[in-house]
């Protein structure tokens, strides 16, 4: 952004530098109007206009080779989260206060406009408002309206009308104010104060050009003979401005312009063709980078082949500083992965191969990518380039270049984004089945006495009733459980079905079933009705023939893990919910005892509530036995 807004400030300067030495002493006004309010605009547009046809990128001198390429570590595999927080710096900060103080500026010249119009007698006419000013030498207008003081003599009054017609008739006024809305946004910028300038004085000459041959004496003196009383505003047409009065009777005295000199306009398809050069061409943006990438090439060693091995902050005291290396690499891509958010909507995941060089001065620099979308690549370059200053390798006892190469999987945790997406809305907007007052009335529960535990029982019918085992599962020998996470809505219907299990044929299975639940009497908290979220395993066990293995079988349980800590001033439990296989658990009831505390597991089992050392914790879900635990300290 900042490349942006100084290529327009150079486009801008270039631009009046053209106007003041060649157009601005010429009598061709309309035609200046036009490029000052063109030139402004195209440098606005200029910067983003790339032309294939000047492209003259430079090719990058240093190639990886497929050999080192082809020397990766194990991959590190990241799971989509939700991304962090837009970074606000200084500098947004400061713009942004600049843009307000621009804005209340603005606001108040408007305010004064109003007042100035309230004192004032208003007269309409055919093509105009006039305003009358009492005790006042004030003119000037301001889109279809003229501010007009009553000391004026009659003459003058007439005069003064039809030059300010002219600046009404042409919509002056408009160029005036787009500049002025532009410098709420471009406040810093002090050529957008000279090209407003440069219009209103255009705007005079403009206005002051219609007046009759046998009448510029009598207008000259009487621009001289008046006190000058002008209003404080940017955006209006005055017709009395001390700092414009010498330059327009300069212009009122001045031969209009032979036709030719209008040829110095072609001036400007060279000048714009060259800002399209520059804006296109990239060598001079990969010639630095080139020079680099030859001095690296020329002092190159493999990781692999190195002597002494960087050394990563952390590692200095290490036995092994080749594996701690590696295991710092692999701790600095965990801690700042963050899956973008636009590739968890597009379902993007894949592997991002990424090769970097770790220089002689031990800053890191040429980082390549290879993978499946830009989203990802981008969001791998972003992690390595916050890599550390480390102490450069060594061979034969002098410093070298080290190129280094890392995979970075993207897989997301579940079928697919949707999935996770409907994890984010249970989070949301549901209230846990297990916290929520009055349950959902299931067809069939409404005269139970216990409606919660009706709910489970008509919930295990319904699946076990429709129930299907898939036939490409069973030829396939696949089996186990399919965790399904589901919302029963305001309205009674079942949404944001999500499901995680060992295969997609199961998963697919348990979503047609649990599509087929009838609608249902919505659930109650403190009176209102409110989306309820539910969680329930369904387990495909295939026959066992082996008798003697299916006894020795371990029961399925709960396990959780996590640790108090403290977040926003709060303590806070944090882990995660885990069955016998160490597999995370969506949708598990979690409550603290003697608390109204209660939240569900996330889609990966992961969980937070709110928990004081000492408190019991109670974990519960459809099939397993419940689980407690009681918070230890810090």
């Amino acid at each position: 952004m900042i490349q942006y807004i100084l290529e327009c400030i150079a486009f801008q300067l270039v631009f009046l530098v053209i106007y003041d030495f060649f157009l601005k002493r010429e009598t061709f006004f309309q035609w200046n109007r036009v490029y000052l309010l063109a030139t402004f605009a195209a440098s606005l547009a200029l910067p983003w206009v790339k032309i294939e046809a000047f492209k003259n990128e430079a090719p990058v001198l240093l190639g990886y080779s497929e050999y080192l390429w082809n020397l990766q570590p194990t991959a590190i595999v990241g799971v989509g989260t939700a991304p962090a927080a837009m970074e606000i710096t200084w500098l947004i900060v400061l713009f942004f206060i600049g843009c307000g103080m621009a804005v209340i500026a603005f606001v108040v010249k408007l305010w004064r406009l109003r007042t100035l119009k309230l004192t004032g007698k208003v007269q309409v006419y055919r093509d105009h408002r006039r305003i009358l000013i009492p005790q006042s030498n004030v003119a000037f207008s301001f889109l279809k309206s003229i501010f007009l003081g009553e000391n004026f003599s009659r003459k003058e009054t007439e005069s003064i009308v039809a030059h300010e017609m002219v600046h009404i008739r042409q919509w002056h006024t408009l160029d005036l104010l787009f500049f002025e809305v532009v410098r709420i946004v471009f406040w810093f910028n002090p050529l957008v104060y000279v090209y407003q300038n440069r219009l209103t004085e255009l705007h005079e000459f403009i206005a002051d050009a219609q007046v009759p041959k046998q009448e510029l004496q009598e207008h000259c003196e009487m621009l001289l003979s008046q006190a000058f009383e002008v209003r404080n505003f940017s955006f209006i047409n005055p017709f009395f401005k001390s700092t414009l009065i010498k330059k327009r009777i300069v212009m009122l005295q001045k031969s209009k312009s032979k036709k030719i000199w209008q040829l110095k306009y072609l001036v400007l398809v060279p000048l714009v063709l060259g800002m399209l050069f520059y804006t296109s061409c990239e060598s001079e943006a990969n010639s630095k980078e080139n020079m680099e990438a030859t001095s690296l090439k020329s002092n190159m060693v493999p990781f692999s082949e190195v002597d002494a091995v960087p050394i990563f902050p952390g590692c200095e005291n290490s036995e092994d500083k080749r594996a701690c290396f590696n295991q710092k690499i692999m701790e600095h891509i965990s801690k700042n992965f963050n899956y973008p958010e636009e590739a968890l909507e597009q379902n993007i995941e894949g592997r991002v191969s990424v090769m970097f060089t770790i220089n002689s001065e031990g800053s890191i620099v040429n980082i390549e990518k290879r993978g499946p979308h830009p989203l990802l690549e981008e969001e791998v370059e972003r992690i390595i380039s916050k890599l550390p200053k480390m102490e450069p390798g060594l061979k034969d006892g002098k410093t070298v270049n080290i190129p280094y190469s890392i995979p970075v999987v993207f897989q997301l945790d579940g079928t697919s984004a949707q999935t996770i997406r409907a994890k984010k809305s249970l989070e949301s907007n549901a209230v846990p089945f297990g916290e929520v007052d009055a349950v959902p009335i299931f067809p069939g529960c409404e005269n139970a006495s216990d409606t919660r535990a009706c709910f489970n029982e008509k919930i295990m019918r319904h699946i076990g009733k429709n129930f299907s085992y898939p036939q490409e599962a069973q030829d396939k020998g696949i089996e186990g459980r399919v965790s399904a996470l589901f919302t029963i809505s305001k309205e009674g219907n079942v949404e944001n079905i999500a499901m995680r299990g060992p295969d997609k044929l199961l998963e697919d299975e348990v979503e047609r079933i649990l599509k087929r639940l009838p609608v249902m009497k919505p659930g109650k908290n403190k009176g209102e009705e409110v989306a309820v979220a539910y969680s329930v395993p369904v387990t495909f066990k295939l026959k066992d023939t082996n008798e003697e293995e299916a006894s020795n079988e371990i029961e399925d349980f709960l396990q959780v893990t996590g640790a108090l800590a403290v977040d926003d001033g709060s303590n806070v439990f944090k882990g995660k919910v885990m069955d016998s296989e160490f597999m995370g658990i969506p949708g598990v009831n979690i409550m603290v005892a003697g608390s109204n505390m209660a939240v569900i597991s996330e889609f990966d089992g992961q969980f937070s509530v709110e928990a004081s050392e000492g408190q019991i914790i109670e974990f519960r879900y459809e099939g397993l036995p419940t689980k407690r635990i009681k918070v230890s300290g810090y």
